[in-house]
């Protein structure tokens, strides 16, 4: 096994037992870059120099018996959105063309400060408005999407050129692309997470959160990020405390949600049947199952888009009239598209969201973790823009992704998506585990239950040919 191929959580600990050492990893991540870039461009910019100086310094630190902490000398990727002084921040856009940050976000100071090495910056639908990511190719198969927008943090972590990443999440931006290149993906609770020196494209939806290859490793990801940032007016004074106890497997007295609406509408058999396998996997654990169902559902898509397009398109006011042609059309045209929404629109969205941030708080009395599937369907093949169902209804690809992920972008409630399985293509599929917020501990406990349940999967997808089995396929007709 190579370096890039170990989970953060491995090389951490190898790199605690000197086995490994911090150059040795970034070297091989590197190495990994350049074997796989030019085949899934996931990547914006490459800080190769600056990552090979940083593991020199951490290499340093780590024989004179000055670790950091789990996440010192790990390689990682940054979302193109995320502020690195002396990088640029490009959003994937034409309109930050020369631009340079001039200070860390919160963020990136963090896990720099948590001795975290940082490869480069990754590939994002621009300024995040978008699921797809087109400039990046899916990890387990070229000809298909990566998902979106965090889709290049997805992809280098999937593919073993990071060891971890970080992306945003609006409306579903992380846990997608996560889905779809079979790979963990975390939302945090709205707020947990600072967001100052992260590029905005919905205040009051986004996230940062962490990509990663196990369950573990968002545990050790996460309280280097979490914590109060007086410069994020969102930002949260208070948080959990442990994120991830107990390590077994044992979940006796958990309550499991399992909708009987919406979540399980227009998703493909074998997204039903690796899901609900994963589902039964957890009841044998001993957790509780109970039929749960979602509130104002017929809402869920209007008040997503009634609260992002008027936000974004005031982000972007200033640059939307004067360099409107260095946007590409999909997103000037949603831009545009803000500026035909009124006031009143935007106050019967924030409405609709604080009745069903209401209905959802009741919903976790009855439960303390909802299971479902991340996304209906695998990845789509490039170029393709609808879906039809078994039923004749016609779905947009990103409308078919958004779907499920965008009522914990409205509640501001924690989700966490891992690889259930793969359909009969060897393409992943992701279950969704959704928390009431600050439930970060429970949805860590009942993710790595699960993974320590089940077989080891391969944690690095075979970008030069082949497919390696996520779990066994489901075998039941589409």
């Amino acid at each position: 096994m190579q370096p890039y191929e170990l989970s953060l959580a491995a090389a951490a600990d190898a790199i605690r037992a000197r086995r490994l050492s911090p150059v040795e990893l970034v070297d091989s991540v590197l190495d990994r870059i350049a074997q796989v870039e030019p085949h899934l461009g996931a990547y914006a910019a490459v800080t190769a120099e600056r990552a090979r100086e940083a593991a020199r310094a951490a290499e340093r630190e780590a024989a004179a018996g000055r670790l950091r902490g789990p996440l010192h000398g790990i390689p990682m990727g940054l979302k193109d959105l995320i502020d690195v002084a002396g990088t640029a921040t490009t959003a994937s856009s034409r309109v930050r063309d020369g631009h340079r940050a001039d200070a860390d976000s919160t963020v990136a100071g963090r896990l720099a400060a948590a001795g975290a090495v940082l490869v480069g910056k990754t590939h994002t639908h621009e300024f995040a408005y978008g699921l797809i990511t087109p400039q990046t190719r899916n990890a387990w198969d070229e000809g298909r999407i990566a998902g979106g927008s965090s889709g290049g943090s997805a992809v280098a972590v999937a593919a073993g050129a990071a060891g971890f990443a970080l992306g945003t999440d609006t409306g579903g931006s992380i846990r997608v692309p996560a889905a779809l290149n079979g790979v963990v993906g975390l939302k945090p609770t709205y707020g947990l997470v600072p967001r100052h020196g992260v590029t905005s494209l919905s205040w009051s939806l986004d996230h940062v959160g962490p990509l990663v290859r196990t369950v573990e490793d968002a545990a050790l990801v996460l309280p280097v990020l979490a914590g109060h940032d007086p410069r994020d007016p969102a930002s949260l004074t208070t948080g959990p405390t442990n994120h991830l106890a107990p390590r077994g497997t044992d979940l006796t007295g958990l309550r499991i949600g399992v909708p009987r609406n919406h979540y399980f509408d227009r998703v493909t058999t074998d997204v039903l049947v690796a899901v609900r396998r994963a589902v039964e996997r957890l009841e044998a654990l001993g957790a509780r199952l109970v039929e749960v169902e979602i509130p104002m559902t017929r809402y869920l898509q209007a008040t997503h888009w009634g609260l992002m397009v008027p936000e974004a398109t005031a982000y972007h006011e200033q640059t939307l009239r004067t360099m409107p042609d260095r946007y590409t059309d999909d997103v000037r045209i949603l831009l545009e598209a803000g500026e035909l929404l009124g006031a009143g629109d935007y106050l019967r969205a924030q409405r609709a969201r604080t009745l069903m941030r209401q209905a959802w708080a009741r919903l976790f009395d009855e439960v303390d973790v909802i299971a479902a599937p991340t996304v209906p369907t695998v990845a789509a093949p490039t170029g393709d823009s609808t879906l039809t169902w078994p039923d004749g209804t016609v779905e947009s690809v990103s409308d078919a992704y958004v779907r499920l992920s965008a009522p914990a972008n409205i509640t501001g409630a924690p989700a966490l998506s891992l690889p259930v399985g793969q359909d009969r293509a060897g393409l992943p599929i992701g279950m969704q585990l959704i928390g009431r917020p600050l439930g970060e501990p429970d949805l860590l406990r009942v993710g790595h239950a699960y993974e320590q349940s089940v077989p080891a999967r391969t944690l690095v997808a075979p970008v030069d040919g082949g497919r390696a089995d996520l779990e066994p396929a489901a075998t039941a007709p589409r």
